[in-house]
């Protein structure tokens, strides 16, 4: 006998202070993988809003018709549906929706781990200075590998973004903050908006949960990964619209966008090195950075030490 979502609610424990919102667009069977995660959490959010941003595609339609009808959904489920306006207003418009103190955004195209609920609302119950959470990701699609962002203080999030998108958050926070900027429909909205609540108290933080608790897909058209190709333009019109707090943390922000640069030169001067090693060559960029080195930002030492190491392997 096919267990209903009354017994299902007893038997599962559910987090009153929490409600989810999920974000929906032309996602076929992937949005209902990522509202089943949300069913199957070990702590339950006490109210699930699925945001759709003007799907069109007959598969995701049925899927959405599909989760809206399901008798045996754990705790209240609905679509809110709105004409396509992007991912920022999608999220602010389910957020409104909701009444509880902590919220969480699912993008739906990812997943939850059965405890993630559990493991990063603690954080936020235990650390009232503490304004949003999240954890490591685990990324399956077109590549496998652990995600390790590592939260922090505002000065952390100038140089990069230290949070997943898939996060929660205290929703006093984001009526503060205004929420997500709709003007985003580029990428690095989240990051925006990471920012903007770390800029509403001088001790804010956010925290992650060191553990891989969010199944992040990965593919070559994700927005994700497109957004790159706008990296330094919407790197610019973050920097102007947050400008007061890089002027005031204008050394760690430097400073952060530095250590990332020499974390990747010494790795890429390992690779040379193998290379030359191993007698395979060197690509076309590798070998014209060794005949013309760059100068002032650790390229020309990057070199030098390259060049010394195989005339050091030499006289062996």
């Amino acid at each position: 006998m096919e267990t209903n979502a009354a017994e299902k609610r007893n038997r599962h424990r559910i987090a009153a202070d929490l409600e989810a919102v999920v974000t929906s667009y032309n996602q076929g069977d992937m949005i209902l993988e990522a509202v089943r995660s949300l069913w199957n959490q070990t702590l339950l959010p006490a109210k699930i809003i699925i945001t759709d941003d003007g799907s069109s595609d007959e598969n995701s339609v049925r899927m959405l018709k599909q989760i809206e009808s399901d008798p045996g959904m754990p705790v209240p489920t609905r679509i809110l549906r709105q004409e396509n306006r992007g991912v920022s207003a999608a999220r602010n418009n389910g957020i409104r929706e909701t009444q509880s103190p902590i919220v969480l955004v699912l993008d739906g195209d990812d997943r939850l781990k059965p405890t993630y609920i559990e493991q990063v609302v603690r954080m936020l119950r235990e650390r009232p200075a503490m304004i949003a959470a999240s954890s490591w990701m685990q990324t399956f699609g077109v590549m496998n590998a652990v995600i390790k962002p590592a939260g922090g203080d505002l000065s952390a999030f100038l140089s990069r973004n230290c949070c997943p998108a898939t996060h929660m958050f205290r929703r006093e926070v984001w009526e503060r903050c205004g929420g997500y900027d709709e003007s985003m429909r580029s990428g690095f909205e989240d990051w925006d908006f990471f920012l903007g609540m770390l800029e509403t108290a001088p001790d804010a933080s956010i925290g992650i949960v060191p553990q891989p608790l969010i199944d992040y897909r990965t593919a070559p058209a994700s927005s994700n990964v497109r957004s790159m190709a706008k990296r330094l333009e919407l790197m610019r019109f973050i920097i102007e619209k947050h400008m007061p707090s890089y002027r005031n943390h204008i050394a760690d922000a430097i400073l952060g966008i530095e250590s990332i640069s020499m974390s990747r030169l010494y790795g890429w001067e390992s690779e040379i090195l193998c290379a030359l090693d191993a007698d395979r060559g060197l690509g076309g960029e590798s070998e014209d950075f060794m005949k013309h080195p760059s100068y002032g930002d650790g390229g020309m030492a990057a070199a030098v030490r390259i060049v010394s190491s195989l005339k050091t392997k030499d006289t062996y």
